[in-house]
């Protein structure tokens, strides 16, 4: 189940689970867009439901799980992607807009583990994939809602790692760097954005297909001894 599944990296992980060999769950909030992801994956012979979710809404979350759950009979990943960019300066910001952040970012995440996480410790196996970021680690200039909500998922990871290791159920988190999606666009194709591409060590942004060994990793057996960790695809970003 990957959460903001039809859109920007969601749509990555999603379709890199598909070829992989999972039957995937999408969810968002829109169901055109999962519909139409779900027909491009469907024509390469994947099963894939869509399903429309608020990750910010409790019982839509327990609703979306029991629809997976009655679909597919279990749920053997979850990937936690659904986000919400978070740009401005504290002192310009509303308390509200703080909280919408943190609500999607990280209150998200925690209602998907709880509904999600409580299935995978019954049946004693399960991976959880907690989309951080870089800025869970690294600083920017007004990105303190979102960075702080990234920190709290890298902290919520290891909490929960710790919390369900005597459950066979593995929690890691993916911290990619700046990758290009429909969320940032318009902020890289400006002079500000085009000037922090040169900064960064690389010299590039990401390209979304560059986080797919990571994901497919993260959910298989091979991670099996590897709990509570935070896995860093940034092209150097966090060494700057």
């Amino acid at each position: 189940m990957v959460t903001g599944g039809s859109k920007g990296l969601g749509r990555t992980f999603a379709g890199a689970l598909a070829r992989a060999g999972a039957s995937v769950a999408i969810t968002s909030r829109t169901q055109t867009d999962l519909d139409q992801v779900a027909a491009e994956l469907r024509e390469h012979g994947h099963q894939v439901l869509g399903v429309r979710s608020d990750v910010t809404d409790e019982e839509s979350i327990r609703t979306m799980v029991q629809q997976v759950i009655d679909r597919f009979g279990q749920i053997d990943i979850l990937v936690n992607n659904a986000g919400v960019e978070g740009v401005g300066a504290v002192t310009e910001m509303t308390a509200e807009y703080w909280d919408h952040v943190l609500h999607v970012n990280l209150r998200g995440p925690m209602l998907c583990c709880k509904h999600v996480g409580a299935h995978m410790i019954r049946r004693r196996r399960g991976k959880v994939i907690n989309v951080a970021s870089v800025l869970a680690s690294r600083v920017a200039r007004y990105m303190g809602a979102y960075a702080a909500s990234k920190a709290g998922v890298v902290q919520l990871t290891r909490t929960l790692a710790l919390e369900w290791i005597r459950h066979n159920v593995q929690v890691n988190a993916l911290c990619p760097g700046y990758f290009l999606t429909p969320m940032n666009e318009e902020f890289f194709a400006s002079e500000a954005g085009r000037t922090l591409i040169t900064k960064l060590p690389i010299g590039r942004l990401g390209e979304a297909h560059e986080l797919e060994g990571a994901a497919v990793f993260l959910a298989s057996d091979a991670t099996s001894y590897i709990t509570g960790t935070t896995l860093y695809v940034d092209g150097g970003h966090s060494l700057a």
